[in-house]
């Protein structure tokens, strides 16, 4: 991760803090029991148990890392600062997808909270870029791999 800030709304903030809270109290604890517990099986050459909650280890502690990094390089978006007339990030989104005539609804946010399953899509991915700026009306056109995807701007809320 470069030195670039880290944008969140204050949600995506609150989430990365709690994932860090739990992983620094509670799955550290976890992981140590289940430590112990693997090392008193004897053996550690041969000793899944053991190398598997080792891996596990790396891998939490490298996220903490990860956490902590993005923690202090955060800049949250307050809902104060964000324009009901406009697009921008923390702006929420209600599109009409105009060739098959569905409406989806997208919450715009920075790359490191994003989750497309949780309809929050980054401001760099090909749609959020698209619609940064624009009004509601605004016809938006998104080059995707089967082709133009054209939606309508119909709602922006804060």
């Amino acid at each position: 991760m470069a030195n670039d800030e880290v944008i969140l709304t204050q949600e995506g903030l609150e989430k990365l803090e709690d994932e860090l809270k739990d992983l620094k109290t509670v799955k550290r604890k976890e992981l140590a029991a289940r430590l112990k517990l693997a090392i008193s099986y004897g053996d550690l050459k041969e000793n899944s148990e053991y190398h598997s909650a080792k891996d596990d280890q790396a891998f939490m502690e490298t996220r903490i890392l990860i956490l902590e990094k993005m923690l202090t390089k955060a800049r949250v978006i307050s809902s104060d600062n964000i324009d009901s007339n406009k697009v921008s990030i923390g702006s929420t989104v209600l599109l009409n997808d105009i060739e098959f005539a569905e409406k989806i609804e997208y919450k715009v946010v920075g790359p490191a909270e994003a989750d497309v399953a949780d309809n929050k899509i980054s401001y760099e991915s090909p749609l959020g870029k698209e619609i940064m700026g624009k009004e509601v009306g605004s016809v938006i056109h998104v080059n995707a791999p089967m082709g133009v995807i054209k939606y309508e701007l119909l709602q922006i809320k804060v």
